[in-house]
């Protein structure tokens, strides 16, 4: 039996006419995709870990709905270890495994870094914040590289996979290691308009094998208790991570940038509540290049009810942004009501023998 299934779920739930009605049949489809999900076994382990801190604008963050003097906020990216079941044993997966250290290339960063001139050094010392990167995460806990089976990115924002996955020549870092990416994110990538380009990190993807990459077009499930749901907007081929837990299904994405843009009427943040209020809005989009702007609200919808509420955070879905606000003293007034953290859950196998981590 193969590690990835179709899911037929939310087939046909966007082809309504009216946007709400489309609103409204992905929210009765992921109730259940929910349903189906919590008849799965959860997943063996779950960690997410600090990678980095960058500033990120506060205009796109909250999209129209900031109101006050900072142009940045604090983004906290984040690295998830997963570990599920499947009819071909336990399979690893690393969702948002950013090598930030690579990234720096990208021409919103380096435009960034540019403008600071002969303080550019004093500069990235306030403003990124480098917390570990992915293989000292690896090492931390004990996993080998060699046991990744599975890498995947919400979005190919900022990323560059070719050390992961090895090109042109350049040995693979995880050497068993599938990439999991729409065909759309795939391809749009090698061609990109002008505003995007900005923010996909030049030859990331350049050089890579594509027999290293696996390939899916719509709703897939993962083994036991993971699944990846597209949810397109934020880019053209985004998708979102989907896991059941100790502490109930977590979501993870970057189509908003914390549980307040999920939640919106209870943030401090200025302006959201107020935005959410005047329009009625139930979400607050991450819009830095705003490709498919109704079906990314349609996707945070989707990403709420497949989510269900927090058992940690009462008033919040159970998202688990990749990319989460965190307030910082730089940048006032950007401070989310709440905050995911780092979250653990289960115990890590490891391979051959899959022993049980001390």
């Amino acid at each position: 039996m193969s590690v990835i299934r179709p899911s037929s779920h939310f087939q046909g739930t966007r082809d309504a006419r009216r946007p709400m009605q489309r609103v409204d049949n992905v929210r009765e489809a992921a109730k259940d995709f929910r349903r189906a999900l919590l008849a799965q076994s959860k997943v063996v382990y779950y960690r997410s870990f600090e990678l980095v801190r960058v500033p990120y604008p506060t205009k796109f963050g909250y999209l129209n709905a900031w109101n006050s003097v900072s142009p940045y906020l604090h983004l906290c990216n984040r690295l998830f270890v997963i570990q599920f079941d499947s009819p071909q044993g336990i399979k690893t997966l690393l969702a948002s495994p950013s090598d930030w250290e690579h990234q720096l290339a990208t021409p919103f960063f380096q435009r960034l870094s540019d403008a600071m001139g002969p303080l550019a050094g004093v500069g990235e010392r306030l403003v990124f914040k480098k917390t570990r990167t992915v293989l000292d995460c690896l090492a931390e806990i004990g996993l080998d590289p060699a046991q990744v089976d599975y890498l995947t990115y919400d979005h190919l924002h900022t990323q560059n996979v070719t050390r992961w996955l090895g090109a042109s020549g350049q040995p693979a870092i995880f050497p068993n290691a599938k990439l999991l990416v729409t065909r759309e994110e795939w391809e749009s990538a090698k061609g990109l308009l002008p505003w995007d380009r900005q923010w996909y990190c030049p030859g990331g993807i350049d050089g890579v094998d594509e027999s290293r990459v696996e390939f899916f077009d719509g709703d897939v499930f993962l083994g036991e208790g993971v699944a990846l749901v597209r949810t397109k907007g934020h880019t053209e081929g985004n998708h979102s991570i989907v896991a059941s837990t100790d502490d109930g299904i977590f979501v993870t994405s970057e189509n908003g940038v914390s549980l307040d843009a999920y939640a919106p009427l209870r943030s401090p943040v200025p302006g959201v509540a107020e935005y959410a209020r005047v329009t009625g809005a139930e979400v607050i989009l991450n819009g830095n290049t705003q490709e498919y702007a109704v079906d990314q609200y349609i996707s945070m919808v989707q990403e709420k009810e497949i989510a269900g509420p927090s058992k940690r955070l009462e008033g919040y879905p159970n998202i688990a942004p990749s990319s989460e606000s965190q307030g910082y003293w730089l940048f006032p007034r950007t401070q989310p009501s709440v905050s995911v953290g780092d979250l653990h859950y289960g115990t890590l196998y490891r391979a051959p023998a899959l022993r049980r981590a001390a």
